[in-house]
């Protein structure tokens, strides 16, 4: 591991804790509203992968995390006494072939096109959840019910929402922190760099077309995690999961938390949720003033909450230190 990263895993530790910590004083509301933030970061960060780290924008990112939900969802009522890891297992999967396939198919093309690309796959993969009403449910959606924790020598029910709670911080989390390492590995490092200078890169040997698809692969697997644990928080899978409303919420997670850090698009989700459930108690028109929201960081703090957060302390930092000319790189700025 970088030592210039290292930092990192006290924090990665003290917020585990932290976490594991907050159903001994949060109220069941509370506690649901925790459980749906640590599922949209994943599902943040796996977005980010794609525009923060690779410089690709998507407009159909859902079609992963909806084909995740509606692949467990499906699995749990068709497969009779199907475990909950086989449950998780098959959305993953699912949503790794289609993510391979898509961006073996979409990855030959850059900037627009590939942005229209991404939205009309989105369209066709919503159409085709819309239409197969036998094994979607169309507009009605599907109800499941969460199965229970085999843990080989004994298994747990996860009917309380405490217990669900800790499994998804367990399982969500690790997928987190695994994305973390990942930008952290040559890969990861070899994809920033095809972003900042692809040309470079190709005349150094690297094959940026593969590079581009075992990443877009990736994060169709990451967001395909968080999808299946949509489906199983709410017990609950609708056309809206795979709908570009879902795109588009994930979008704005992650500029307004940031795209130029790993925890940006956390933060995103943390602010998104808290302020999505806050508005929608006190008018309909929610959507509205979270449209006001990503005008207003668009134009004002393109940066993010994150970019706010680290200029204050590298002011901090410098004049403590009084150095106010430190130079920071491309990947002091990403990390």
């Amino acid at each position: 591991m970088n030592q210039k990263h290292t930092p990192f895993v006290p924090i990665i530790v003290l917020a585990f804790l932290i976490a594991g910590v907050l159903p001994a004083f949060l109220k069941l509301y509370y506690l649901n509203m925790m459980t749906e933030i640590i599922i949209f970061s994943l599902y943040a960060v796996s977005y980010n992968l794609l525009l923060g780290y690779a410089g690709l924008l998507s407009f159909g990112h859902a079609m992963f995390f909806g084909l995740g939900a509606f692949a467990t969802a499906v699995a749990i009522i068709r497969i009779p006494e199907l475990s909950l890891w086989n449950a998780i297992l098959i959305g993953l999967v699912m949503a790794v072939v289609a993510g391979f396939v898509l961006g073996f198919l979409m990855l030959r093309h850059k900037g627009a096109y590939f942005a229209l690309l991404t939205l009309a796959f989105n369209a066709l993969f919503y159409a085709v959840a819309t239409k197969w009403h036998s094994v979607t449910g169309g507009d009605d959606g599907l109800s499941i019910t969460r199965p229970a924790l085999d843990l080989g020598i004994t298994s747990f029910s996860l009917a309380n929402l405490t217990s669900f709670y800790y499994l998804t911080l367990v399982v969500v989390g690790a997928g987190m922190v695994f994305c973390w390492y990942f930008t952290q590995t040559a890969m990861g490092k070899t994809v920033l760099l095809m972003r900042e200078n692809e040309e470079r890169m190709k005349f150094l040997g690297y094959n940026t077309h593969v590079a581009r698809l075992i990443l877009f692969t990736f994060s169709g697997a990451v967001a395909g995690l968080a999808g299946s644990f949509y489906a199983l928080h709410f017990q609950f899978v609708s056309i809206s999961a795979i709908s570009i409303d879902m795109t588009t919420a994930v979008l704005l997670m992650t500029f307004v938390g940031g795209t130029q850090k790993f925890w940006g698009p956390i933060l995103g989700a943390f602010v998104y949720i808290i302020l999505q459930n806050y508005l929608s108690d006190i008018t309909d028109r929610w959507p509205l003033f979270m449209g006001f929201i990503f005008v207003f960081m668009v134009m004002f703090i393109p940066g993010g909450l994150s970019e706010v957060i680290t200029k204050i302390q590298q002011r901090l930092f410098r004049k403590g230190n009084g150095n106010d000319d430190q130079p920071v790189s491309v990947e002091e700025a990403i990390s």
